[in-house]
């Protein structure tokens, strides 16, 4: 935060020496902030008295502070070379450095000032104001507290000392030291209680560092000042949408906007009406925000605000194109726009534009060096390109006295944003110790993924399986080839083919059966929490069989922070020969359930968190003509995110659909899973700019 120095009008040197009665007029000017009048006045005094020291002094100052500091520079100079020794000309220099930003020669020339005369308030502050200005803070605070010695409680020290605290606690924050910003802006508080300015920039802080019940107290401190009311329900809407509360959020910022009036600022109209958007946005009321945001634009036609309240509404939407075509609007009426720029990198990526996304993200830290969402959007976005490594272990077993253990690993080599590798290796053992079965396969497969086009990937993998059983040995080509695609908004469809093998127990893996599987899945998201899954699989077998699998979902998502949705299920199955002696082959199988589903993302936490889901499932399942069956699943998980590059978790799964006798069947798959990332970039980093 850079400081404005405040003017250091020496009157009571100025009037001792006054030749001229007449110049008290001029004095008055510049004492009370009239830099132009006092210009003119001063002007004509030296028409009159070109050599007169006190008003060529004056005249200096009143160019300088009405904004012409080159030649108040150019002035204090001249006379400079005339009274070299003239402590008070020398003063007045330096702070016209100030006033033309020159830090650097300003910092040196103070130095000599405070060495020649230590106990000088003027020099004192001036340099204090330098340093704090090229944002060396604490030499700052020692030396505005040296003029505060000289002068105990002098205003314009006092306002320095403040803003000196409030760029200080800005510094650290920028360096992600939020407990010592918050020690610097509690100091501020002690001196100025309850300062507004103080208590916002503390409010920010915390919300930065995560510190959301702080935060919350700071926005109601700021709160019990009746004039900052506004301001304070504003910050504690988005306090409480950064805990998740929504409904929270858009309660408060409706009271916020009904407490709008006559007397209120425009500034702060603005501000409430901008936050009540956001938070009808938050709680996907699209269409009220929508109105009321083009009702806005009306009044306020192509102003930036508008512009991205628009631009973030048609994010949330997924009308990607539309949200870029306002935030270039944005950039085009300011550059430096912070919501313009970030707000574009996060469209692009969307888009699946990520070369453009990476490209803006970084134009936007040339203007916000280190600004924590920009750094973390470059962060997520290198997330998505970093070689990553993934492994499994999984024990299995089923009322049918099978067992298995597994051993899964794969690696994932991104070269670029549209170009990534992929190898894996799966080692699966399996026995039924009452058959005396026992079977192992090893699968070895390598693949590729393109980006054909930003909302088309083909993928492909290929590969071979090696199986041993009590019987026989042999070997299989292993094939998958897929493209997933966006074709519309909140849509996507994937369609591909897969060729594996049978080895869910050892006497399937003893029959070297092939299943060439031609899918579709395609997906549906809404505006209005609804979403609709479906799958279809046709299968084709070398035993002369085939399959086709039917799998449908309807769903409602009920909260965000953590995800909660709960639907229908509809699976239909049916093969062309029934082999129920062999595997569950039914001509027909029809199973109705519902679910919940509860997830707090791995990708969502902080590292050293915890993250979960669960996915319970109950209904009936209906084989053939017989009597229905009641079915349950379970799915569970529970992790811990190590670190940004290193992900655990254990996970649990049990069910008994897909029964193929009155007994019924159950299936257990306990696990454990490791995920690293190998390196802390992208291995494209030093190209991708």
């Amino acid at each position: 935060m850079k400081l404005k120095s405040p003017a250091l009008i020496f009157f009571i040197f100025l009037s001792s020496l006054c030749v001229a009665q007449n110049m008290k007029e001029g004095f008055t000017y510049l004492e009370t902030g009239k830099y132009k009048q006092a210009e003119v006045f001063f002007e004509k005094i030296l028409s009159e008295y070109p050599n007169n020291k006190t008003a060529k002094l004056c005249y200096g100052r009143a160019v300088g502070l009405n904004g012409n500091s080159k030649k108040a520079v150019t002035i204090f100079t001249e006379l400079l070379g005339k009274y070299p020794d003239d402590f008070e000309i020398k003063l007045n220099y330096a702070e016209s450095l100030l006033w033309s930003k020159n830090f650097t020669d300003a910092k040196g020339y103070y130095e000599k000032l405070v060495a020649s005369n230590p106990k000088s308030f003027a020099a004192l502050l001036g340099y204090a104001n330098t340093l704090s200005n090229l944002k060396i803070y604490t030499q700052a605070l020692e030396f505005v507290n040296k003029a505060l010695e000289v002068l105990p409680g002098n205003p314009n020290a006092m306002t320095s000392k403040k803003y000196i605290y409030l760029g200080y606690a800005n510094q650290l924050t920028q360096k992600r030291e939020y407990k010592l910003a918050v020690e610097q802006l509690k100091k501020n508080l002690v001196l100025f209680k309850n300062d507004k300015e103080t208590l916002l920039n503390l409010a920010n802080v915390y919300l930065i560092s995560g510190e959301f019940s702080e935060a919350e107290t700071t926005y109601k401190t700021i709160g019990e000042n009746p004039s900052d009311k506004l301001i304070s329900l504003n910050g504690l809407a988005l306090v409480f949408h950064l805990k998740g509360k929504e409904k929270e959020a858009l309660a408060i910022s409706t009271k916020a906007l009904n407490s709008i009036d006559k007397e209120t600022s425009a500034i702060l109209v603005q501000q409430t009406k901008e936050r009540y958007v956001q938070a009808l946005i938050w709680n996907r009321k699209y269409t009220e925000a929508g109105d009321l945001i083009s009702r806005l634009n009306q009044e306020h036609p192509n102003k930036n605000w508008v512009l991205s309240l628009r631009a973030t509404l048609n994010i949330y939407k997924s009308n990607f194109k539309k949200s870029i075509t306002d935030y270039n609007q944005i950039i085009k009426n300011d550059s430096a726009s912070f919501d313009g720029n970030l707000g574009k990198a996060n469209a692009l990526k969307a888009s699946g534009l990520y070369n453009k996304a990476y490209k803006t993200a970084h134009k936007a830290l040339s203007f916000y060096d280190n600004q924590k969402d920009i750094v973390n959007f470059i962060k997520n976005l290198d997330k998505e390109f970093t070689p990553v490594s993934e492994s499994k272990v999984t024990y299995s077993k089923d009322n049918g006295k099978n067992e298995a253990y597994s051993l899964f690993t794969s690696l994932s080599i991104p070269v670029s944003t549209k170009l990534k590798f992929y190898t894996s290796y799966k080692y699966r053992t399996t026995k039924n110790n009452p058959l005396n079965k026992e079977a192992s396969s090893h699968n070895f497969t390598g693949g590729v993924s393109y980006q054909l086009l930003p909302n088309t990937i083909f993928k492909s993998n290929f590969g071979i399986t090696s199986a041993s059983t009590n019987s026989t040995e042999y070997s299989q080509f292993l094939t998958e080839i897929a493209f997933n695609i966006k074709p519309f908004k909140l849509q996507s469809l994937d369609v591909g083919y897969k060729r594996e093998i049978q080895d869910f127990n050892a006497d399937l893996l003893s029959r070297e059966i092939i299943q060439n599987n031609y899918f579709v899945n395609y997906s549906l998201n809404t505006n209005f929490n609804v979403g609709v899954f479906s799958q279809y699989f046709y299968t084709s077998q070398n035993d002369n069989n085939s399959r086709n699998l039917l799998f449908a979902s309807v769903y409602y998502s009920i909260l965000n922070k953590p995800v909660l949705k709960a639907g229908i299920n509809y699976q239909y199955i049916t093969f062309k020969n029934q082999v129920p002696t062999i595997y569950f082959s039914p001509e027909k199988f029809n199973a109705v359930e519902i679910f919940i589903d509860l997830l707090k993302d791995e990708n969502s936490i902080k590292d050293k968190g915890w993250f979960y889901g669960l996915n319970a499932a109950t209904g009936f399942q209906y084989i053939e003509d017989d009597a229905r069956q009641n079915i349950y699943r379970v799915q569970t998980k529970f992790g811990y995110k190590f670190s940004e590059r290193s992900i655990a978790n254990v996970f649990v799964n049990h069910s008994n659909i897909a029964s193929a006798t009155a007994a019924g069947f159950k299936f257990t798959e306990i696990g454990l899973r490791f995920k690293w990332y190998i390196s802390k970039t992208p291995i494209f980093t030093k190209n991708r700019r």
